[in-house]
């Protein structure tokens, strides 16, 4: 099995920034694309972005121009870099991985417990 834990969340003002990182580790053989999700409270779970094993990013239209998505391959770790933060991107943000375990064959969706992200004056 595969664990992801998450850092980086906090309190921050309106236009400040923060950077969550979510590291992958485990018995996992490779990772396809890793990716952010965030749920508000009484809120359906959302996209957020991905960044494939090639370093393709997208990004959902609410955040993009503001959020960065990067990985670092040789480490098995995601970040996702905020700025220009709004009390809308208030939320509990997850990591995901879709990983290949040693000795399977099938990809398969890993995540992180979340961390929470509050904007606010």
């Amino acid at each position: 099995q595969a664990q992801l834990v998450e850092s980086g969340g906090g309190l921050v003002q309106p236009g400040g920034s923060l950077k969550l990182s979510c590291a992958a580790s485990g018995s996992i053989f490779s990772i396809n694309n890793m990716g952010w999700y965030r749920q508000a409270p009484g809120k359906q779970r959302e996209w957020v972005a991905t960044v494939s094993s090639g370093g393709h990013t997208n990004y959902a239209d609410s955040v993009k121009g503001r959020f960065t998505i990067s990985r670092d391959n040789a480490k098995n770790t995601v970040y996702l870099q905020m700025d220009s933060l709004e009390p809308e991107d208030t939320a509990v943000y997850y990591c995901n991985a879709r990983l290949q375990y040693t000795g399977s064959v099938v990809f398969s969706d890993s995540w992180g417990q979340g961390t929470q992200v509050t904007v606010s004056s």
